[in-house]
């Protein structure tokens, strides 16, 4: 594929996002419609929006990948998604409501204390940034590896470039820029995963029914792990993981709650909620019938297949055995995933810094305009930071290692929130800290002497032990609330 025409379509689709920003922009540029939108957005405009800020790049290239290790065992995560965006519906979206927060975890200073709050806020800020840049940076690395390497186009360059154009579409408005770009990034990224699925099928000579054909009978067809309990994929494992994979993911998380918390009101977030979750499930899954397709042309063709699961997606795009257009479309599918998970990320890291850190909203407009517009644009520099350091420990399994990272710093998240949501006691403020950095430590260490003792090595159910060893910490430091301390907004 001519390097100019898929230099011009990212260029083109680049200066579609500056263009919206513009138009959505226009005399909403303070802070009530950076954080929230001024709460009126639509909520099938959220909805649509948020399944593509689920829908990584990362999830592009290494959902259909994990076909080849797990089979379609992760549908088993998904399922348990579900019940997991339910969860948030029911239990935190009407929290959040009532209490009319910007910031999610200002509920973590009226429950527990200052101490609680700062470090809740300090654990989304931490596991955010390393996430949505190590997400971004496999993208860029992908798009540098296939397309800017042939220009010899400097890997820093193509991260400044990248991080600036997140930067140019989401300064002025914030959320109320994003939730319009989501939408039509999302409409980018599935129109060309049905583009690829589409090229996939005609290359092995296949019609519909083939193709659905290929899928099920395809030994990888396996969604449900119920003999092996010692699997990481084992159905309980996977089902309930999910759901508090969720609960953190979403409903703990700054960036997803953000654009939940700009509807026009609850019934409206909930309604998002719901029909996000159900979209969600079907996306994954024809995902994994990618992954499952291409390992079926692999076969068919005698290609062999890179060593790195994540790399499946990114050699047949690239290779010119699906037509030299399948690269533009991978090219920006990948973009559009990358700017939609880095554009609500980069919003929320500055919301939480603003609200969380400085209290900007406590001085006057003006102010709290210029130090909102300075963080925005630290956090755009620390973005193109991490990622360099990414590059420069040159270790693509690192990505893995980081995920494994992110997911210890949300448990301590969990067991603050639900010790905050299910107990009325009051815990020790300025123990917090310590209990939230020893949990994640005292997980590490056990999954560590469990393995060198047993063989098993725990999965994403460190997530709720990790929670659980939080929660049971706060309620040893804890004691009976006095009848002074408003607790009236748990019920």
């Amino acid at each position: 594929m001519n390097g100019q025409i898929i230099l011009i379509t990212i260029a083109v689709y680049a200066g579609v996002l500056v263009l919206i920003a513009r138009m959505t922009g226009r005399g909403h540029t303070d802070n009530a419609a950076f954080f929230l939108a001024n709460r009126q957005s639509a909520w099938y405009v959220v909805a649509f929006g948020m399944v593509g800020s689920s829908l990584s790049g990362v999830t592009f290239v290494s959902v259909p990948g994990l076909v080849r290790q797990i089979d379609m065992t992760y549908m088993q995560m998904v399922f348990g998604f579900i019940f997991g965006y339910i969860a948030v519906a029911k239990i935190l979206l009407p929290l959040y409501y009532r209490l009319n927060l910007i910031s999610i975890y200002s509920f973590l200073e009226k429950r527990i204390g200052r101490h609680g709050y700062k470090t809740g806020a300090a654990f989304f800020l931490l596991s955010k940034l390393v996430g949505a840049a190590s997400r971004l940076y496999l993208v860029v690395w992908i798009l540098q590896t296939h397309v800017f390497d042939q220009w010899r186009i400097p890997f820093a360059v193509t991260v400044i470039v990248s991080v600036l154009i997140v930067w140019l579409y989401t300064y002025r408005s914030g959320i109320r820029t994003i939730l319009w770009t989501d939408v039509l990034q999302t409409f980018v990224m599935l129109a060309m995963l049905i583009a690829i699925l589409w090229q996939v099928k005609n290359t092995m000579g296949l019609d519909m029914s083939g193709m659905m054909d290929a899928v099920t009978q395809s030994p990888h067809f396996r969604i449900f792990e119920w003999d092996n309990w010692g699997s990481r994929q084992h159905f309980v494992k996977q089902f309930f993981s999910g759901i508090f994979v969720t609960i953190v993911m979403t409903g703990l998380d700054q960036d997803m709650m953000q654009k939940n918390l700009s509807c026009r009101n609850l019934r409206e977030a909930q309604k998002n909620m719901y029909w996000y979750g159900l979209a969600f499930t079907p996306l994954n899954f024809l995902f994994l019938c990618l992954g499952i397709l291409l390992l079926g042309l692999a076969a068919q063709f005698n290609v062999a297949l890179p060593t790195a699961n994540d790399d499946i997606v990114p050699m047949f795009c690239a290779s010119g055995m699906l037509g030299y257009s399948t690269l533009a479309l991978f090219t920006v599918g990948i973009i559009a995933a990358a700017f939609n998970s880095a554009d609500s990320a980069l919003t929320a890291l500055t919301t939480s810094f603003c609200i969380d850190f400085l209290q900007t909203e406590k001085g006057g407009k003006v102010e709290a305009r210029r130090t909102r517009l300075i963080v925005h644009a630290g956090m755009a520099a620390m973005f193109v930071v991490a990622i360099l350091i990414f590059k420069a420990l040159n270790n693509r399994s690192l990505i893995d290692a980081l995920y494994t990272i992110v997911s210890y710093t949300y448990g301590p998240l969990l067991g603050l929130f639900a010790f905050g949501l299910f107990t009325k006691r009051k815990t020790k403020d300025r123990l917090v800290p310590f209990i939230c950095i020893a949990s994640p430590v005292a997980c590490f260490l056990l999954n560590h002497f469990i393995y060198r003792a047993t063989g098993y090595l725990f999965g994403y159910e460190l997530l709720m032990l990790n929670g659980m060893i939080t929660f049971a910490s706060l309620f040893f430091c804890s004691q009976k609330n006095n009848h002074t301390a408003d607790t009236s907004f748990l019920t």
